[in-house]
C-alpha cells in the first residue's frame, strides 16, 4: 500500500530539473515544451484543505512532455534509474506506440534517462529505444545496460541549463540527415 502513494512521484527530481530547463528555453524563445498532466479521478478530498488525498489514474498517459522546438514537434519521457541496468518495464507499450506514431508524423521522440547513482543524464533517441524494445520482443534482454547506450548523448549542465537537451536534439537531427 505504501508503494501506491510514492509510485506517482518517481522521476519527480528529474522532472523538476527538466521543468526548470523548459522555463529557460521558453524565456529565451528556444522552445515551447509542456508537461503532460496525468489524468486522475479523485476518490477522497480533504474538505478543509481541499486537497486530494486518494485518487486513481483515469487512463494511460502518453509521454511526460510534448511541444515544439523551432518548428519541430517533439515529445519525450523522463525516466530515472538507480542501477546500471535499465529495465524496459519502465517503458510502456502505449508510450512506444505513441512515440512511433509521433515520429511517423514528422516529430522527434526521445527519452531522457537519469542514472541517479552515477549522477548522469542521457538523451536517448527513439531509434535506440526502439532497438532495445524490439530486441526484447524478439526474446532478447528485457533491459539494456549503460554500456549499450551512446555516451556521446550525455547531458551535463551547460550555459545555465540543467538538462540541456536541445543540444542533443540537434545532434539527433544531424544524425538523421547523414
Amino acid at each position: 500500500m505504501g508503494n501506491q502513494k510514492t509510485r506517482g512521484l518517481r522521476g519527480s527530481a528529474l522532472e523538476e530539473l527538466i521543468n526548470m530547463t523548459n522555463e529557460q528555453y521558453l524565456e529565451q524563445d528556444l522552445a515551447l515544451i509542456q508537461k503532460v498532466p496525468t489524468p486522475i479521478t479523485p476518490i477522497n478530498i480533504d474538505k478543509e484543505s481541499r486537497h486530494i488525498t486518494l485518487a486513481y489514474f483515469d487512463h494511460k498517459s502518453t509521454v511526460d512532455y510534448i511541444g515544439v522546438v523551432q518548428g519541430i514537434p517533439v515529445c519525450f519521457d523522463a525516466k530515472e534509474c538507480s542501477y546500471d541496468t535499465f529495465s524496459l518495464q519502465n517503458i510502456h507499450p502505449h508510450q512506444i506506440r505513441f512515440m512511433e506514431k509521433f515520429e511517423q508524423q514528422g516529430g522527434i521522440s526521445f527519452l531522457i534517462i537519469c542514472y541517479n547513482h552515477r549522477d548522469e543524464i542521457y538523451y536517448m533517441p527513439y531509434r535506440d529505444v526502439r532497438r532495445f524494445w524490439d530486441r526484447a520482443l524478439a526474446g532478447g534482454r528485457k533491459s539494456f545496460r549503460i554500456e549499450e547506450i551512446d555516451i556521446t548523448y550525455e547531458m551535463k549542465p551547460r550555459g545555465g541549463f540543467l538538462v540541456p537537451y536541445l543540444d542533443m536534439l540537434q545532434k539527433d537531427l544531424d544524425s538523421r540527415e547523414e
